[in-house]
């Protein structure tokens, strides 16, 4: 009995001295906890904003996800994944931890593996909209992975934002070498998101009697003063789900001797604090075309304030196509994310609902066994 009191005793002390030694050194070097962003890639083009990375295929036999060893494939698929992330999350969530990156989950699968970086925009890029980035900057990136690859047939795998940057893509261009489009959390019909879709539902036909008689839109307004800052997004991301957000301070505080849990926490809290700035270009379609006219649910986003616009439609997009819901999202209803199927023409779509909210869906704990599971065993059979 002695022993065993000596022994907790010994146990409580060691890691209370590791408890406060990390939390010195979360508060003077942060820094050393974020984990993210470590798989090696070359930078193969940048202009302004915009940055494509090609990440180096893997040089072991092995790597680790989650608790579980996954053995690296010989075998390499010839079509391309390009992962296409949101605005305002950082693209580091798609390389987030060593044990779970989706980058690294692709590479030991045999895909060769680029991103799409959107960059950080500030007040001087207020003026991009959804235009710019699906007409002018997916597709220069798209060109430059091409030229790299030396492959003209690719997959496109984009997370909320990005699904449909890829979908409006697609639809503008009429790309006959995109070969598969996998939306993660990609809200399609806003008017079913919570709360706010249905406010924005009952708003939009009121609107468009008022502007019969008042000739005012949205995109009449400077976008500069639309710009929405990065710590809005993530207080507005936090406030979806306050009492997770105070949980997971009270398990910080459990675990902060923990100095592999307080690594995952403090790489999490970087990519929801330190989310970008929504231009206010960006703003300006998203309420008005995405949001009130509920332009993507209906297969026709027009792409620019004028009438002779050009325009998206959805509806002629003919590759294959995955969509998948987060069963828990309460952003992007599973409602929202799966009429994409009731829009597009493709013969070849399928929907999956898998465990977690908006970010566990796609970066959680579970993600590797659900999420990208799903996702990689489609894909094997439509990437050679």
């Amino acid at each position: 009995m002695i022993e065993r009191i000596a022994s907790f005793a010994a146990r409580a002390g060691d890691r209370a001295v590791q408890w406060v030694s990390n939390a010195v050194e979360r508060r003077l070097r942060a820094e050393n906890f974020i984990a993210a962003n470590q798989t090696p890639y070359t930078e193969i083009h940048r202009n302004g904003l915009l940055s494509v990375r090609r990440y180096t295929p893997l040089q072991t036999d092995a790597i680790l996800v989650g608790k579980r060893t996954l053995a690296v494939a010989r075998h390499r698929h010839r079509i391309p994944v390009v992962l296409v992330p949101p605005l305002a999350a950082n693209s580091l969530n798609f390389d987030l931890l060593p044990n779970r990156s989706l980058v690294k989950f692709l590479l030991a699968h045999g895909y060769a593996v680029y991103l799409v970086d959107w960059g950080d925009p500030d007040e001087d890029h207020s003026h991009l909209g959804l235009k710019d980035y699906t007409t002018v900057m997916l597709p220069e990136a798209l060109a430059a992975v091409r030229a790299d690859a030396g492959e003209p047939a690719l997959t496109l795998l984009g997370y909320c934002m990005g699904g449909l940057f890829c979908l409006v893509y697609a639809g503008w261009s009429h790309d006959p070498k995109i070969r598969n489009i996998v939306t993660i959390a990609s809200p399609i019909d806003a008017h079913q998101i919570g709360i706010a879709g249905k406010l924005a539902s009952m708003m939009n036909a009121p609107l468009r009697v008022a502007a019969r008689y008042v000739p005012f839109s949205l995109h009449d307004v400077d976008p500069k003063y639309l710009r929405v800052p990065g710590w809005v997004s993530s207080a507005v991301f936090k406030l979806t789900n306050p009492l997770g957000t105070v949980q997971s301070y009270v398990d910080l505080l459990m675990n902060l001797w923990d100095r592999e849990f307080v690594t995952e926490y403090q790489t999490m809290a970087t990519w929801f604090n330190r989310m970008h700035d929504y231009p206010g270009g960006i703003v300006q379609d998203f309420v008005v075309r995405v949001g009130l006219a509920n332009e993507l649910a209906k297969g026709e986003v027009r792409l620019g304030k004028d009438r002779s616009a050009p325009r998206a439609l959805l509806d002629r997009i003919e590759c294959s196509l995955l969509a998948i819901a987060g069963r828990t999202d309460r952003i992007v209803t599973i409602e929202a994310a799966k009429k994409v199927l009731d829009i597009v023409a493709s013969e070849d779509k399928d929907f999956v609902v898998a465990p977690g909210g908006h970010a566990g869906v796609f970066a959680g704990r579970e993600a590797p066994d659900t999420t990208w599971a799903f996702a990689q065993d489609w894909l094997s059979s439509r990437s050679d």
